[in-house]
């Protein structure tokens, strides 16, 4: 089979900026970037051109030098296959599964709602902790009655659309907003699959909802984003409306959470799953 290279970048939290400039300005057809428990990050870029390669790992370390770089050659895959042996149904609060097509009609859920995800490239298939505390906590808020049918839900880093689509087949309708093109391709055939038509996928950030308040805000990013985005975030909640933010690690969260008191937010409720913490406004 063709080989593909993967350059890992583990970087420090002061050179994540520089970084991310650098991946912007060469790295137009995307990568993945993972907070780490230790407080890094690291990106990862796959790409079959040696070249580009060895002049992107020369630009990082160019611009910071004390992030460590690691080229490696791998067989390619066939990716779809892998995602079929790795893709496994997960269950999320009391409402939820996430399930991919080929499980559409499985009987082994009762009770439980569809969430059908086709697995590509795009954040969000249940499996990570972030999701899984997102639908979780979208869950017990139903429960609890304090989202109700026919409110509305802003999904921010909307990933595959996971998080819209369970809001959508629990009776809300809104928006999934994210700055990935493909991303929004990915959440766009899930939205098809699930039959979501309240749920309303497209490419941008916050500006494109400037002005607007929704019953639910649901932001699964990174913590960075989060805190830069606060004012934006806030204003974005309805009076008595709900506030999730997620994509968080432990460590991360208490600054989170002040850049939102100082937005004039309460204390947030934590909600847990090993290292990941999601934060948790109701009523607002």
């Amino acid at each position: 089979m063709k080989n593909t290279l993967r350059l890992d970048i583990l970087a420090r939290e002061e050179d994540i900026d520089r970084i991310t400039g650098v991946l912007t300005l060469c790295v137009t057809f995307g990568w993945e970037e993972e907070s780490l428990p230790t407080g890094e990050t690291r990106f990862r870029v796959h790409c079959d051109q040696p070249g580009f390669m060895r002049d992107l790992q020369s630009r990082i370390t160019g611009c910071a030098p004390e992030a460590q770089c690691l080229l490696e050659e791998l067989e390619e895959q066939d990716w779809l296959a892998a995602w079929r042996q790795f893709f496994t149904p997960v269950c999320c609060g009391s409402r939820f599964v996430v399930l991919p097509p080929w499980l559409a009609q499985s009987p082994d859920f009762p009770g439980r709602t569809h969430l059908l995800i086709e697995p590509k490239s795009a954040f969000g298939t249940g499996h990570h902790a972030t999701t899984a505390l997102c639908l979780k906590v979208l869950s017990d808020l139903l429960d609890q009655g304090r989202l109700l049918p026919g409110q509305s839900f802003l999904d921010l880093g909307t990933g595959s659309g996971v998080l819209g689509i369970a809001c959508c087949k629990s009776g809300l309708a809104g928006l999934g907003l994210d700055i990935d093109p493909l991303a929004v391709d990915n959440a766009l055939e899930n939205r098809l699959l699930n039959a979501a038509d309240g749920f309303e996928p497209s490419l941008g950030s916050m500006e494109a909802v400037a002005g607007r308040t929704f019953d639910l805000v649901v932001a699964n990013i990174l913590a960075r984003p989060l805190i830069e985005l606060a004012p934006a975030i806030a204003a974005a909640c309805k009076p008595g409306g709900s506030l999730i933010l997620s994509g968080l690690l432990e460590i991360q969260a208490d600054g989170v959470e002040a850049a939102y008191q100082a937005q004039g937010l309460p204390v947030a409720r934590r909600a847990r799953q090993g290292e990941w913490c999601a934060l948790v406004w109701q009523q607002l």
